[in-house]
């Protein structure tokens, strides 16, 4: 059993321009990739749970979005850091496409994605966090029992550095990058 920090993608990971699909248009939020980092040096599991509704609406396809997570996990990859998995919710009740157009329980505020993490990895919910930038993100965590944080939107390691070292593992990780 690890814990895991629970990443929101869009605004708290990458700026959120509006629809995010395009590689060539993404911005990472200052720290982004060190605060990525930071979380595997300590020992956590590095998720990203993210509402896609750009899918639901017609703006782009599933396979955008996974392209978009494979081209994030390379360019971490590049600074030796790593997201443990990415789940996506492509659904909206008001969706234009008819096969996303639900009222799902993946859709932050509800829990599903984190639910669906938690089944499958073997996570210490007490341990665990989340960092989002809406309210919706930290009422899907605080439904499954896991705490939660509203990203200010500045640099995101210097955000988490201290969350990491309160509560780190292994005492003898480290939260920092060289």
């Amino acid at each position: 059993m690890r814990p895991a920090v629970f990443f929101d993608r869009d605004g708290v990971l990458n700026e959120d321009d509006g629809y995010t699909f395009d590689p060539n248009k993404i911005r990472w939020v200052v720290g982004a990739q060190q605060a990525i980092k930071a979380v595997n040096d300590a020992g956590y599991f590095a998720f990203v749970v993210t509402n896609q509704s750009g899918v639901a609406r017609g703006f782009y396809e599933e396979r955008h979005v996974r392209n978009l997570h494979e081209w994030m996990s390379h360019e971490l990859a590049v600074i030796g850091a790593h997201i443990d998995a990415f789940e996506y919710c492509p659904h909206h009740p008001d969706g234009l496409i008819a096969q996303y157009r639900v009222l799902c329980n993946c859709r932050k505020p509800q829990p599903g994605m984190i639910k669906a993490l938690l089944e499958r990895y073997p996570v210490d919910v007490d341990g665990s966090f989340l960092i989002g930038d809406k309210q919706s993100d930290l009422v899907a965590a605080q439904a499954v029992g896991i705490a939660a944080y509203l990203f200010d939107g500045a640099n995101l390691h210097a955000f988490i550095t201290p969350l990491l070292d309160e509560r780190s593992p292994d005492p003898r990780a480290s939260s920092t990058v060289a």
